[in-house]
């Protein structure tokens, strides 16, 4: 009796020790089904490297939108300045008001400028300036020779290309400067035309430390409007555009004299080479 007890006892703990435990049982086809569809299990080190290429792709996103900003809005500014009402004012003007310097600028219209002026501007700074689309491409092949044959290379710059510079660039001398001129003065000079582009210009140009435009320029160093300026007050006020901080067209040194002389001069032939800004 004792043997029989025993014997099922033992066969009873067999069949218990047979029956696999709930923790080690096999995987059934649900359980792959469910786990494909969840997918690998996410821990630390890759959740932190998706966080970081959202971050980067967010970041990347942002700076392409501001390059499109910074590349479209002159462009945009430019359709916007063709509007007569609408009086444009230069990057320096801008960052100096920013700044807390204080600066004079009247607006005038071309037709209240001394055809002096003009004249003087066109024969000092831009011989050309009636018969190029913005760009004087000659002058540029030739600046390019210049620098190929080891030359101190003379300037290219128009008109046109000056008001793009003072609209919409920096003072600084660079080649990324000047590459970014050709485009915006083509495109200025496409769409303004030839008078207002020089109104535009004779309205933005610096004239002395917080001088800006032509009035305040002849209101400033000779005490009347820019309507009422002789041929040689013109011409000086035209030959310090270059350097326009070191220069005084109301006590020109020597030298400067002499180039405002020679600008008179060839202002006074210049009736050929202005004959775009003359009043429709």
């Amino acid at each position: 009796m004792a043997k029989t007890t025993r014997s099922k006892a033992a066969s009873s703990s067999k069949g218990r020790a047979s029956k696999p435990s709930k923790s080690k049982r096999k995987k059934s086809p649900v359980d792959d089904l469910i786990a494909q569809k969840n997918g690998p299990a996410i821990v630390g080190p890759s959740r932190s490297g998706s966080r970081w290429r959202r971050m980067t792709r967010w970041l990347v996103k942002r700076l392409v939108i501001v390059a499109l900003i910074l590349v479209l809005l002159p462009f945009a500014l430019i359709a916007l300045y063709t509007v007569p009402a609408v009086n444009p004012v230069s990057a320096l003007m801008v960052w100096q008001r920013v700044s807390g310097t204080e600066i004079t600028r009247e607006w005038v219209a071309l037709d209240d400028i001394s055809p002096f002026v003009v004249q003087s501007i066109v024969s000092s700074e831009d011989g050309k300036f009636c018969s190029h689309s913005g760009v004087d491409w000659d002058a540029v092949n030739t600046v390019v020779s210049d620098v190929l044959e080891g030359e101190r290379p003379r300037g290219a710059s128009t008109v046109s290309m000056q008001a793009a510079k003072n609209l919409f660039l920096w003072n600084s001398r660079s080649v990324l400067r000047k590459g970014l001129e050709v485009p915006l003065a083509l495109a200025a000079d496409k769409v303004w035309g030839k008078r207002r582009m020089m109104e535009i210009y004779l309205n933005i140009a610096e004239w002395g430390p917080g001088i800006f435009g032509i009035d305040a320029a002849a209101q400033h160093h000779f005490g009347r409007s820019a309507k009422k300026l002789s041929r040689r007050q013109a011409s000086r006020l035209a030959v310090v555009l270059p350097s326009p901080l070191t220069r005084n067209p109301a006590k020109p040194s020597r030298s400067l004299a002499r180039m405002a002389r020679r600008v008179e001069g060839r202002a006074k032939q210049s009736g050929a080479y202005i004959r775009c800004l003359k009043p429709q």
